[in-house]
């Protein structure tokens, strides 16, 4: 189920929204728990077992390691198993036919692909890591075991961040699960439902509006392969057209998933929970470094403490931080998905970063300009491998299209169609609007109003138009 339908609007979330506030205080849990079944298995139902699977594991082995507290092997074992337990399914599910490829091509054997795993599970990248998260901070004492398995079965499913986050941590909602009376106030009610119908318009009316740029140079491609008419087609792009193309991309890979993560992070706001923010305006980053403090932030702090740190992160030594960056990046390549542009994606921000740890990060802070078109060049080359696997682009296409400046047809067509709303992009990826918002929200009127427009903008944008599902559903 995609937030942005009619389906959810008017029909799941009203309904969920009931059943929760109208719960008695220790039925809340239960309600939340039972809806976020619901709208999982909407579209999903022959993978609830993989979910029930997930929580019994780790809700399993966190008991069995605090009932062994005493013991450091044994509950290094419980651990082993619920981290395991947890890969496993994300393996088998996401990587096993890629596995399976890669052995073909450098063995030339012709190895089959395993039955049942073409459709990857909405969300298992990331309610993979919830779960492991919460594992490993039982087995550091970070937090205590949850002994209720409806309140453990809660926090996994939660439907605000389960299909495509934020990563939320066990600890940054256990205290709120916990709280049955006042867990919610009117405040913060209001203040969700103004993420979320921010959020809504950042997807619908920005995304998946300038997706279409994107989208009208490289082909609309239907379920068998086939491109729509009227498609420039990336053979025939200039090369000021593909790059004009990379920014739309760019926008809307930006405002479709930190969209999506403001509407998770006010929908969790109107059920008394406060996620982590996910993004803090990457594209004003004045280094790579910088952006990657400001992108999927919960993704990087993630890998940071259950990874990078556990390595030895900055305590061992140049060399060692260099080769736990190496792993890291590795990793949060092939967290994005199972084919080799992601991991060459990964690397590519691993080679950037360390040449920014090395030496260049002083001298990018000496100029205020040339800082920003450093890290929006190649922070748009990285989209480039990002995104050159979909039907349409290919990596050896659109790289040699980007840089051998060969004629095509021509971005100026495209500019006059698409002029206002990059610029509006433009605008939405600076402080500007927050500072625009911050002077409306004074006047209760004005403030209605514009939440009003905004919404009813959307309904009609999505009414309208065919459904665009979140581009990390993918991941």
């Amino acid at each position: 189920m995609v937030f942005s339908t009619v389906l959810f609007l008017f029909r799941f979330l009203p309904i969920t929204l009931g059943l929760y506030y109208l719960s008695p205080p220790k039925m809340k849990n239960v309600s939340l728990f039972l809806c976020s079944l619901v709208f999982y298995s909407w579209g999903e139902v022959r993978f609830f077992p993989i979910m029930v699977v997930l929580i019994l594991i780790n809700y399993i082995c966190s008991l069995l390691m605090e009932r062994y507290d005493n013991q450091p092997k044994i509950r290094r074992i419980f651990l082993i198993l619920s981290i395991v337990g947890s890969l496993s399914m994300l393996v088998i599910f996401k990587y096993s036919n890629f596995i399976v490829d890669t052995i073909n091509t450098l063995s030339g054997l012709a190895l089959p692909h395993l039955q049942g795993v073409s459709v990857l599970p909405l969300g298992i990248s990331f309610y993979t890591f919830q779960t492991m998260s919460y594992s490993v901070d039982v087995y550091r004492r970070d937090v205590k075991a949850e002994h209720n398995i409806i309140d453990f079965g809660a926090y996994v499913v939660m439907f605000p961040q389960l299909i495509a986050g934020p990563i939320v941590k066990y600890r940054d909602v256990s205290n709120q699960l916990h709280v049955y009376k006042n867990r919610y106030n009117l405040k913060q009610i209001e203040d969700g439902i103004t993420l979320f119908i921010f959020g809504l318009a950042k997807k619908v009316l920005l995304a998946d509006t300038i997706s279409g740029l994107w989208h009208d140079i490289i082909g609309n491609y239907d379920s068998t392969g086939i491109t729509s008419m009227g498609s420039v087609g990336l053979a025939n792009a200039s090369s000021g057209l593909v790059w004009l193309g990379l920014i739309a991309y760019a926008f809307q890979l930006y405002f479709d998933f930190s969209g999506y993560s403001m509407m998770g992070i006010g929908m969790g706001k109107m059920l008394g929970f406060d996620f982590p923010d996910n993004f803090n305006l990457p594209y004003i980053a004045t280094s790579i470094t910088d952006f990657w403090r400001r992108w999927h932030m919960t993704l990087s702090g993630w890998f940071r403490e259950y990874v990078y740190i556990p390595l030895g992160g900055n305590r061992r030594g140049l060399k060692r931080q260099i080769f736990n960056m190496f792993v890291v990046w590795c990793l949060t390549g092939i967290w994005h998905g199972a084919n080799w542009n992601f991991i060459l994606w990964g690397l590519y921000y691993f080679v950037l970063l360390t040449i920014e740890k090395m030496f260049l990060l002083p001298y990018l802070k000496k100029s205020k300009v040339l800082c920003h078109v450093y890290t929006l060049f190649f922070v748009l080359i990285g989209w480039a491998l990002f995104v050159g696997n979909e039907q349409g682009v290919g990596l050896q296409l659109l790289f040699t299209k980007m840089f051998n400046f060969s004629g095509g047809v021509s971005p100026i067509y495209f500019l006059r169609n698409y002029a206002v709303l990059l610029i509006i992009s433009v605008i939405c990826c600076t402080p500007i609007v927050e500072k625009i918002w911050n002077v409306i929200k004074k006047n209760t009127f004005l403030k209605i109003s514009v939440l009003a427009i905004l919404f009813i903008l959307s309904i009609g944008y999505i009414v309208g138009s065919s459904n665009s599902p979140f581009l990390y559903f993918n991941f």
